[in-house]
């Protein structure tokens, strides 16, 4: 925001400063800014550059460095539909205002989003959907486009900036902000992608999510067993000395999130199962390992719960 400002001729401090933000915690990886204040921010972006479709800019304005270690992850993500996982699974780490949804519609892919206060920007929606089309494009090429925009509200009076951004056809009025995306274009593997340094950053992410949002006690157990899973099956109680707590407590914080330590332990081995098949390096005993089964034989058995099939026929988009 604060370069879309100041490449639109404003003073980017003094707007900060007027809605309440220390411009200087933009130094600072750290740094969260609360949710009133960030939407005050917009309001006064608005009226400063007098652009309804500023969310839009803003989009222009980002990069990799922009979210953390998620958008180094991002960027060597194996599909552009890896990647939007990543950015639904993580996204708190850029801003707990929003929760977001990928479906799966059969022929094709949905990912919309909801805000989660009350107070919310469309320009903040907006710009959301702008920066996940840009980094389907980051992931592909500038010709990349959904195949249809969904946008709550009315349209402004030139809809035209969210044509042209989008090159798809977009909806007013909508439910909700959402993307509609071809699998064809989402599922091709990406050249130059690098699994092991998306998971790596995967770690960075959730483990900076478990500080920022330490009532995610499920966020945090996952960021010990992507951690340790290729030492050998973490156990509850050695993930419970490693989050610095008692078996009996983290049993009770999972109850209260309505998940189990085995159920995280399970879709945390499926993820990475698809992510090691997708790279094509490892052998079958090789991966068994490294998502801490005890052999082969008890990898397949999960993979084929997991999967309907064998590991050796599956065939990663």
């Amino acid at each position: 925001m604060a370069r879309a400002l100041q490449s639109r001729g404003c003073d980017a401090k003094s707007l900060f400063e007027q809605a309440g933000l220390d411009f200087s915690a933009l130094g600072d990886p750290e740094a969260r800014y609360p949710q009133r204040a960030t939407t005050e921010l917009w309001r006064l972006s608005v009226e400063a550059t007098g652009d309804p479709c500023f969310g839009l800019e803003v989009a222009r304005h980002t990069s990799p460095t922009t979210f953390h270690a998620l958008g180094f992850s991002l960027a060597a993500s194996s599909t552009v539909r890896e990647a939007l996982e990543r950015v639904v699974r993580y996204y708190r780490l850029v801003s707990d205002e929003m929760t977001l949804r990928l479906e799966d519609l059969g022929d094709a892919y949905r990912v919309s989003a909801r805000p989660v206060g009350r107070h919310n920007m469309r320009e903040a929606m907006d710009a959301l959907l702008a920066v996940a089309v840009r980094l389907c494009r980051s992931l592909t090429d500038r010709s990349f486009a959904p195949l249809r925009v969904e946008i709550v509200g009315p349209p402004p009076a030139d809809p035209s900036p969210y044509v042209r951004y989008f090159k798809a056809p977009v909806v007013f009025e909508a439910a909700e902000h959402a993307l509609l995306l071809g699998k064809d274009p989402c599922d091709r593997v990406i050249l130059g992608a690098n699994p092991e340094l998306a998971r790596t950053n995967d770690l960075i992410a959730a483990q900076a999510i478990g500080r920022w949002d330490r009532s995610s006690t499920a966020d945090r157990v996952r960021a010990v067993l992507v951690d340790r899973l290729p030492h050998g099956a973490a156990s509850l109680a050695e993930t419970a000395r490693a989050l610095g707590t008692s078996t009996r407590a983290l049993q009770r914080r999972l109850g209260d999130e309505s998940i189990t330590f085995a159920r995280i332990i399970d879709e945390t081995r499926k993820e990475l199962a698809e992510a090691y098949l997708r790279e094509g390096r490892h052998s079958m005993s090789d991966i068994a390992y490294l998502l801490g089964f005890a052999g082969a034989a008890s990898f397949t058995r999960a993979f084929r719960r997991w999967w309907g099939q064998a590991p050796s026929d599956y065939r990663p988009s």
